[in-house]
């Protein structure tokens, strides 16, 4: 059986056949799958775990179902849904992750991370992350009324799409927003894995690499804006494919 492996979904009510895309994924492939691993950015945009949505609701069923059925989900939050709390994972059944998490798989360490961190050029960013992520900022935030949160992440969403067009305009959306090789060199270092499992980028990839004089592998998880992707991992290896919308 494969260890499956997703990443930056960005499931928004305003694209629904890729939430019904996830969930064919959930109720075919995921089935027979001996874990799955969700590193990030499963939602657009998550402002609190009363969100009554009801694409938060489906995926909520889906995911449930699968866990029910004998697969362990896990969630590691992403930029986007950074807001994901207990509560919601309850009901989806899927266990919360810290990023990052280095796991044993089939023998050998990997590195799982949403991604982000790594992209360490995108100095306007990781400010952005570091108060975002700072718990009294987070308990500020859930405080607000939900109709104030949802205003909040729809500016927040404004505001990342402005700046991405000023960097293509800049000629330099490529390099700011793709991970730093100094931060992926410490990665490796620092939890002496082989491989390392991440999103956020949208450069779906596997990258073989020498770190340190050692082989070392580098895996980028693709993003379901357009059509899904997963990585399959068993014991002969990996493999990072896309799966079909219109499927």
């Amino acid at each position: 059986m494969a260890t499956l492996f997703i990443s930056d979904l960005h499931l928004d009510p305003a694209r629904p056949e890729i939430t019904r895309l996830f969930g064919q994924f959930l109720d075919g492939e995921a089935r027979s799958a001996a874990a799955l691993y969700i590193l990030g950015d499963l939602f657009e945009a998550w402002v609190g775990d009363d969100d009554p949505s009801d694409t938060g609701a489906f995926v909520a069923e889906k995911i449930k179902a699968l866990a029910d059925g004998g697969v362990p989900v896990s969630f590691m939050h992403g930029n986007r849904d950074f807001l994901l709390g207990e509560d919601y994972a309850r009901r989806a059944g899927m266990v919360l992750l810290a990023d990052p998490t280095r796991i044993d798989l089939h023998g050998k360490p990997v590195l799982l991370m949403h991604g982000d961190t790594l992209c360490t050029d995108d100095v306007a960013y990781q400010q952005f992350r570091a108060q975002t992520r700072d718990p009294a900022w987070q308990a500020q935030f859930l405080s607000q009324p939900l109709a104030a949160r949802l205003a909040f992440a729809q500016q927040a969403r404004a505001a990342s799409q402005a700046r991405q067009g000023e960097l293509r305009e800049a000629g330099t959306m490529e390099t700011i927003t793709d991970v730093s090789p100094a931060a992926v060199d410490a990665a490796f270092a620092e939890h002496d894995v082989g491989t390392i499992i991440h999103g956020h980028t949208h450069r779906p990839a596997i990258h073989d690499l020498v770190v340190d004089g050692r082989p070392r592998r580098r895996i980028v998880l693709g993003d379901w804006y357009e059509q899904g992707s997963v990585l399959r991992a068993t014991a002969d290896g990996f493999e990072l494919s896309s799966l079909d919308a219109a499927a």
